[in-house]
């Protein structure tokens, strides 16, 4: 890596947007899984209560019934593990905020408990990248528990609600397994052929990161699958079809040496209809092998057969790695902890009696730097703000009898997670509603009082939440573009030697492109969160342009396989 590079100067207060961070987009391809489980989830213990008659231990099953929100975007072998892993982590914390609330009745106290809870939530979260909905369930949920009365000799039952909650979720985002195990796996390879397909309509920087990234998700879900099965070995193909229409299309924005015509591949209405097929119920399409590979690069079992010895090491090993100290999640969770305590303390301080809900407010915003906060903050207050009116609205007809409250909070629950992937604040509006409706398990409230201390805690915790994000540096985010950089340009390196030699065997091809397609990711995402960052130093964004053109390059090399390694072209094309 050249130091001779000119580097960008930067401000380091940077212009934050106002509009477009409350523009809608397309809904996710997945948004119904979530959606369609956590009501499944909920109705089950909820009924069971209701024909009991205690309701009141609503709020204790709820925390296990939004366990079914996470995993939805991992292969079924994957996911039962890491559900299972945030059962358990709900689990224990909501034991911490129980035993706490029955020890003391000090609001300040429990503030504090509730701010370490949130920061350590919002940094364990991002270090395993469980995915969303992220640590906002975990702080909701314990937040709440933290001001609910409570005695001892009560916890040990409430968790065991929590816990029978947590396995009906898990049995919810797992069961599908037995009718579609492929499932997954065929989603990612989907979305990998329409992002292949949107480069070689418009090829640019934009849509090849996207594609690329798109691609390294898929060939991530199929590695993560288990064993290989039929389905999974088309699934393999369609995703080889994918590399090489990037490779194709690759002339317009990072040129490569001269070779062969684009692959049949590259038509993008070919990707798309493999796409619809792959998606859908039926059989997956069976393409012929792409141009210029080998019937064995379609095989990853080396690559898999080593993951299954090393992954789940390996995967302890990269945790431990993201909260060693010097690591940038580190400024992330002091701002969770300060803004958190700070927003609980002023709401305190404002006569709200549970402040709860501005702490989660204000851990709700951090994001990977500052202009991701900023966005967070006001897509929160909008939807919040808009929800309290929706809640006002519903309140009396949820009061008419149990099963309304019940209809009302699962109505709520499958709105807000088929909202939210067009944005936040959308899926604020029914998020907000249901939080509220969950404390009329316990009894009524003065309608007055719930609104108004809704709607100050929420002007609190997001205004003291991004005043804290501003204020707390994170400095770290350059020093970890420069490692994304140099371990870019390692990959690199690796993947031009795999090419020169003499005989490269297709199965360490395949894993030096997916090295090097991992490490593209991890730069771009790097360079993002640095660049939204404030308080930084200059960013050397030269470089990080040259590594990335360089680099697929590289990857359309490895992936047509036609002539690219010959001594006549090395330079030009790798």
């Amino acid at each position: 890596m050249s130091d001779t590079t000119t580097r960008y100067r930067q401000p380091s207060v940077r212009r934050l947007p106002l509009a477009a961070p409350l523009r809608l987009a397309r809904p996710s391809d997945l948004w119904f899984k979530p959606a369609l489980s956590v009501v499944v989830a909920t109705a089950v213990p909820d009924l069971l209560l209701f024909a009991f008659d205690r309701l009141d231990l609503v709020m204790y099953t709820m925390a296990g019934s939004l366990c079914a929100l996470y995993g939805h975007n991992l292969p079924y072998a994957r996911r039962a593990r890491a559900v299972a892993g945030v059962v358990v982590s709900m689990v224990i914390g909501m034991a911490i905020s129980l035993v706490a609330a029955s020890l003391t009745g000090s609001t300040s106290v429990l503030i504090a408990v509730g701010a370490l809870l949130a920061a350590g939530q919002k940094t364990l979260c991002d270090a395993t990248r469980i995915g969303p909905p992220g640590p906002v369930i975990f702080t909701f949920v314990t937040s709440a528990a933290l001001f609910a009365p409570q005695h001892l000799g009560q916890v040990p039952g409430h968790l065991a609600l929590t816990l029978a909650a947590g396995g009906i979720s898990w049995l919810v985002t797992v069961g599908p397994a037995v009718i579609r195990r492929e499932g997954p796996e065929r989603r990612a390879t989907a979305r990998a052929l329409d992002a292949a397909a949107a480069y070689v309509t418009a090829p640019g920087h934009r849509t090849r990161r996207a594609a690329v990234a798109a691609v390294h998700a898929a060939w991530q879900a199929l590695l993560a699958a288990g064993r290989p099965t039929p389905v999974r070995r088309a699934l393999e193909r369609l995703v080889v079809h994918a590399e090489a229409a990037l490779a194709g299309g690759a002339h317009g924005t990072f040129p490569i040496a001269p070779a062969a015509a684009p692959a049949p591949a590259s038509d993008p209405e070919r990707l798309r209809a493999w796409a619809r097929q792959t998606r859908a119920r039926g059989p997956v399409p069976t393409p012929p092998p792409a141009p210029g590979t080998s019937d064995e690069l379609f095989g990853i079992d080396a690559e898999r057969a080593a993951g299954r010895t090393l992954s789940r090491r390996e995967a302890r090993r990269a945790v431990l790695r993201r909260l060693a100290p010097g690591s940038p999640l580190l400024p992330i969770g002091a701002r969770a902890l300060i803004g958190c305590a700070l927003a609980g303390y002023v709401s305190q301080a404002a006569g709200v009696g549970r402040p709860y809900w501005a702490i989660v407010t204000a851990a709700s915003l951090y994001q990977a730097n500052v202009t991701l906060s900023w966005n967070r903050a006001l897509q929160r207050t909008l939807g919040n703000l808009l929800g309290v009116l929706v809640f006002a609205a519903v309140l009396p007809v949820s009061r008419t009898g149990p099963l309304a409250l019940i209809g009302f909070c699962l109505f709520f629950g499958f709105a807000a997670e088929a909202l939210i992937t067009r944005n936040y604040w959308l899926g604020s509006i029914a998020v907000t509603p249901m939080a509220l409706l969950v404390l009329e398990f316990g009894g009524t409230h003065p309608a007055g009082e719930l609104i108004g201390d809704r709607v100050l805690d929420t002007v609190i915790g997001a205004g003291v939440g991004i005043l804290a994000a501003m204020l707390v540096t994170n400095r770290r985010a350059a020093g970890r573009l420069e490692k994304a950089l140099a371990a870019t340009d390692r990959a690199r390196a690796h993947a031009v030697h795999a090419l020169a030699a003499p005989q490269p065997t297709p199965a360490a091809l395949d894993a030096a492109r997916r090295r090097l397609t991992g490490s593209l990711v991890e730069l771009r995402e790097a360079d993002d969160t640095a660049a939204g960052e404030w308080w930084q130093r200059a960013l050397p964004q030269e470089q990080v342009l040259a590594a990335e053109q360089a680099g697929h390059r590289t990857l359309a090399a490895t992936a047509r396989r036609q002539g690219l390694i010959a001594p006549a072209q090395e330079n030009g094309a790798v």
